[in-house]
């Protein structure tokens, strides 16, 4: 009897060259959906069908040119051509909706307009110097940037929000905050998850810690949540002092951005404003090992040009915790991008 052989599992010459080249075609991809975000292309059809016609006039473009976009994207399932020359709505247009919990359309926007865009282009530069291409190019770190070129910080103010209401409801499911007594939000930015955790936990108080040009911007979401008699807004640089009093000190979004030398500086801040058995909570991604797709890979990637910071393996959190004082007791997936990180206080 003739064995069988086994069909082999390495693709073609010819299959891995389309494979590649769908791979190297997602940067276009990227700018048509920046394109439809930034015209405001989901926004015009929330409530309903319309033509391309209809679309082109409403955002002042050339109709022949943007049903080639709105068909390209349809063909990825990002927007429907339901009949010739007529777009609707589709879950992944959905999301680039400006006014719906979540809504990726600053995210969208502020990662492609043309700062950041130009950085991708120099990841030679950082790759064969050792330090990120933002600076390089416009000769300030990006959050300096941000703060001179006020527009587009208020755009990144939104995505970071957009960002976060994301990852809330995975946070609140995930983790029990329910013996907590004095939650310090270290980072806060406008206070969206700090007031979503109180509302979920109406016997802990909260401290909504950021730089005073930041935390300003809180005390509105802060009142319109009714929060204002649980929760202190207190301005300052989480790399010089926290608020001291808290036994939970939460951090989201925030060591990724930094060094090990400057998120040690940060947590042992931290651990100096806790109280004796106090718990830090890092919320973060988690890259995972092997060859798996794995999207913290990515921003870790981003991370490299813009910053001088990087996404961690659970190794190196646990490197992090030690250097600043905590035991990293336990990582906590969520089924968002980010994991609780969880470390208690030692010494």
């Amino acid at each position: 009897m003739l064995s069988q052989e086994k069909p082999s599992t390495v693709p073609s010459i010819e299959a891995s060259q389309t494979m590649l080249q769908m791979i190297m075609i997602n940067p276009l991809v990227t700018r048509a959906i920046y394109a439809a975000a930034k015209l405001g292309i989901a926004d015009l059809l929330k409530y309903g069908i319309k033509s391309y016609e209809e679309l082109a006039d409403a955002v002042s473009v050339k109709p022949l040119f943007l049903y080639r976009l709105l068909r390209a994207l349809a063909s990825l399932g990002v927007f429907a051509e339901e009949q010739e020359g007529y777009f609707t709505l589709t879950p992944l247009a959905n999301c680039l909706v400006s006014d719906i919990p979540g809504s990726l359309r600053a995210l969208t926007i502020i990662n492609n307009e043309s700062e950041l865009y130009q950085v991708r282009g120099n990841i030679l530069y950082s790759l064969q110097n050792g330090c990120n291409a933002f600076e390089h190019l416009y000769g300030m770190p990006l959050f300096e940037y941000y703060i001179q070129n006020p527009e587009l910080g208020k755009t990144f103010d939104e995505a970071m929000t957009s960002v976060t209401a994301m990852d809330i409801a995975e946070i609140i499911a995930n983790y029990d905050f329910s013996k907590v007594n004095k939650l310090v939000d270290v980072g806060a930015g406008q206070g969206k998850l700090l007031a979503s955790i109180l509302k979920a936990y109406p016997t802990c108080k909260g401290v909504l810690y950021e730089l005073p040009s930041v935390s300003t911007g809180a005390v509105d979401l802060i009142k319109a949540e009714g929060l204002q008699d649980r929760c202190e807004i207190v301005g300052g640089n989480f790399l010089e002092s926290v608020p001291a009093g808290g036994d939970v000190y939460m951090i989201k979004s925030v060591i990724h951005n930094w060094d090990d030398e400057n998120a040690i500086t940060i947590l042992k801040n931290c651990h100096r404003g806790m109280k004796e058995n106090g718990k830090l909570l890092v919320v973060e991604a988690v890259i995972q090992p092997g060859n798996k797709p794995c999207a913290g890979k990515f921003h870790d990637l981003a991370m490299m040009l813009v910053l001088n910071g990087r996404e961690r393996t659970e190794k190196e959190y646990q490197a992090l915790f030690e250097a600043s004082g905590f035991q990293l007791t336990r990582i906590i997936p969520t089924m968002s991008l980010m994991s609780v990180i969880e470390g208690v206080r030692i010494g």
